[in-house]
């Protein structure tokens, strides 16, 4: 059993009792990118089951610059599994190992940035069949709280999660595409949240994800409620031990549109006070979005390389804005 860093359960790789507020949601989130061929992707199951629905998204970023992409908000009841609209998560070992699996349609967008408008992009793009099985097992501890003591007398409608953990992960499996079959193997990092979401609840955040191995990896973010108010958070992952991101700070190139980020360059100091610089280019990028209530949340995801003295590793770069 992996090792356990914060006040989480093993049980807690399972879906948790439903809340009473109306936007309770029980999200998992697996990414995963394989450095030799150049692909990755992520995969993720939010319930709502107060609203009747889940949000299902699928995304793979293949190494000749196409992206595949769907999204659905299947119809659900309860909380009792992650099992919606074509996708289905299952713990194999809580804590060690877990498989994902999707079988269903997705758009191929030869442009990913066409998903800036989700209704054309999917009206006009070609849509292929593809099936997608992968098993995550640990390459390092599951990290977290079940219990966030910021969201503690926020209202539902502020809160963005109570309780989080992320884990990084080797990650193999298979991804056919209209019957032709392709080998995945590489690394990851998942992620799981349970307690009131609404998107709309944060002003901005940056979340970075990176693997540079079995024996290395990194999560870094800022997030931001109002403006300037940052909380800075991440963790350096060196085989079973985690060390805190103390401070840090993220630079951003942009497209010309000053929305769309390319490039990074990010500087961390630790808790233990080890300091790191590390950069990161962008290899390929789709923007998404999330509405509520006449407001519009942009999510930009980027499959990034980062540099870090003389390690290369992959990964994601998430940048969330209020539009």
């Amino acid at each position: 059993m992996a090792k356990i860093v914060g006040n989480l359960k093993p049980e807690d790789d399972y879906t948790h009792k439903l809340g009473p507020e109306p936007n309770f949601n029980e999200s998992m989130y697996f990414n995963f990118f394989d450095r030799d061929k150049q692909m990755g992707g992520f995969v993720r199951l939010g319930n709502r089951a107060n609203e009747g629905r889940a949000e299902m998204t699928v995304t793979v970023f293949l190494g000749d610059g196409r992206v595949l992409f769907n999204f659905k908000r299947p119809s659900i009841d309860n909380n009792d599994a992650f099992d919606a609209g074509g996708m289905r998560f299952e713990t194999i070992e809580p804590t060690e190992e877990l498989r994902t699996t999707y079988e269903g349609s997705v758009a191929e967008l030869t442009e990913p940035r066409a998903m800036a408008d989700p209704r054309k992009a999917f009206t006009e793009s070609p849509h292929k069949k593809i099936s997608l099985d992968l098993t995550h097992k640990a390459v390092g501890p599951m990290y977290g709280d079940s219990h966030d003591p910021t969201e503690v007398g926020e209202s539902h409608e502020n809160q963005f999660a109570k309780a989080h953990y992320e884990q990084h992960m080797r990650v193999t499996g298979t991804l056919t595409i209209d019957g032709e079959t392709t080998e995945i193997s590489g690394y990851g990092l998942r992620d799981h949240s349970w307690g009131p979401r609404y998107w709309q609840a944060l002003h901005s955040y940056e979340w970075l994800t990176m693997n540079f191995g079995e024996d290395f990896g990194a999560m870094v973010s800022i997030i931001r409620r109002q403006g300037d108010d940052a909380r800075v958070g991440g963790v350096i992952i060196r085989g079973d031990e985690a060390d805190f991101v103390e401070s840090a700070t993220i630079d951003a190139d942009y497209e010309d549109n000053g929305l769309y980020h390319k490039g990074l360059s990010v500087t961390l100091r630790t808790k233990g006070g080890e300091d790191l610089d590390i950069s990161g280019d962008v290899k390929s990028f789709i923007p998404l979005r999330n509405r509520r209530e006449g407001m519009t949340t942009h999510v930009g995801e980027g499959m990034t390389e980062w540099k870090c003295g003389e390690r290369t590793g992959y990964g994601l770069s998430e940048f969330l804005r209020q539009v």
